[in-house]
């Protein structure tokens, strides 16, 4: 984004089913920053990121413990990572006529989303998880997703009481143009979590950030809540 950027993020194609979700999942974004600057606060954290921009990435490093166990599906309903200061309900997230997934809405900074027929977090798979950087409307949601560290613990509170909590296992920065596909939105034997940014330097002709910065975590435990 301006995560699942400011503006209208080019995700998912029609046609992919739920096991299929991220297969050609790319967040570009609409431009809704200011002309000048697109916020002068949000470039600073994605070239913070300690992981270079890389076209043909490595796998991300294997969870640290073992997986816990899959959660049956219940529709996601708050994001929380302490460590970045994030507190944020949830929409869903639909595709257009184009079959391209719609951003959450930009005039909400405070706000993720979750592609409603995807996979839902603490579920068997890769749950993806959008958010903007910036808006028109300044930082967002998302602003400071780079600086987590792998060991970061991200919380989803789901509709059926429980907490899906996950941990981090590595913060990756892709090109747009050089997206892993698979290694992003492939088949997983467990229940893993991407969330998704953009990032990078701010390309004012296209009116799009460059990069990607993707955080892949794994379910590490669950609780009620």
């Amino acid at each position: 984004m301006a995560g699942p950027g400011p503006g209208t993020p080019r995700l998912l194609r029609a046609g992919m089913g739920a096991a299929a979700v991220g297969l050609l999942l790319i967040y570009n974004s609409v431009d809704t920053s200011q002309d000048t600057d697109p916020t002068a606060a949000p470039a600073a954290p994605p070239a913070a990121v300690s992981t270079a921009t890389l076209a043909t990435p490595a796998a991300p490093a294997a969870p640290a413990a073992p997986a816990a166990p899959a959660l049956k599906r219940a529709v996601p309903t708050r994001l929380r990572i302490p460590q970045i200061a994030v507190d944020a309900p949830f929409t869903e997230l639909t595709l257009d006529a184009t079959g391209q997934l719609n951003a959450p809405p930009p005039e909400d900074k405070n706000l993720v989303g979750w592609y409603r027929d995807g996979v839902t977090p603490g579920e068997r798979g890769s749950a993806v998880v959008a958010g903007h950087v910036d808006t028109t409307k300044g930082p967002a949601v998302f602003l400071l997703l780079s600086l987590l560290v792998p060991g970061s613990l991200v919380e989803v509170g789901r509709a059926d009481g429980t907490v899906a909590v996950f941990a981090v296992d590595a913060v990756e920065t892709y090109a747009k143009n050089a997206f892993p596909d698979q290694k992003v939105y492939g088949k997983t034997p467990d229940a893993q979590l991407r969330l998704i940014t953009c990032g990078g330097a701010y390309d004012k002709k296209k009116r799009d950030y460059l990069d990607n910065v993707v955080v892949f975590a794994h379910l590490q435990s669950s609780r009620r809540s």
